[in-house]
């Protein structure tokens, strides 16, 4: 298991797949690329506008979907679906109640469930599976402002965590803005 003392070393990490992404275009109705630690880009998010509810649609470099990211209108607390060939494949949730730091949960269907937690809103937080650390979200390893990165264990689904990152940060935005 990782430990939080070698949180910040992550990126350096060969087996771990690294993206980096811009918070300050998670908007609706803004397009923006994900980029993989060459550079390159790798999915892009397209932000919905016509829609009633939130909506992303995440897609590779040739715009085949991979996933659909939509906010539900009817919910206790913030939650957002990730959909996979028109299936809720993952729900992410924000806890209701929690002291200094925010906390979600990532529900997989026939899959484990997943936490995320630390500082959300500046972009310190990691995203744990049965106790063992399955990706890393950090703004400390860029100098550009606004831009974060995600690190990605080996064996993980990258498109489910981007797609729970970009739930996650949808949801505190919010929270930011108020």
């Amino acid at each position: 298991m990782i430990q939080r003392s070698n949180l910040g070393t992550l990126m350096s990490v060969d087996a771990w797949t690294r993206f980096q992404l811009r918070r300050k275009l998670f908007s609706i109705g803004e397009d923006f690329w994900i980029e993989n630690d060459r550079g390159e880009a790798v999915y892009k998010v397209d932000g919905k506008v016509l829609r009633i509810r939130e909506t992303f649609v995440l897609e590779d470099v040739n715009g085949a979907e991979m996933a659909t990211v939509e906010a539900k209108l009817i919910a206790i607390r913030p939650t957002m679906n990730i959909e996979r060939g028109g299936e809720t494949w993952a729900t992410v949730k924000k806890a209701l109640f929690t002291l200094l730091r925010q906390h979600f949960t990532i529900e997989v269907r026939g899959g484990p469930v997943m936490e995320a937690q630390g500082d959300i809103l500046n972009h310190e937080y990691e995203i744990t599976a049965g106790g063992q650390v399955v990706a890393t979200i950090s703004k400390r390893w860029f100098t550009v402002l606004e831009t974060y990165g995600i690190a990605i264990a080996p064996g993980q689904d990258d498109v489910l965590l981007l797609a729970a990152a970009v739930c996650i940060d949808e949801m505190s935005e919010r929270d930011r803005n108020r």
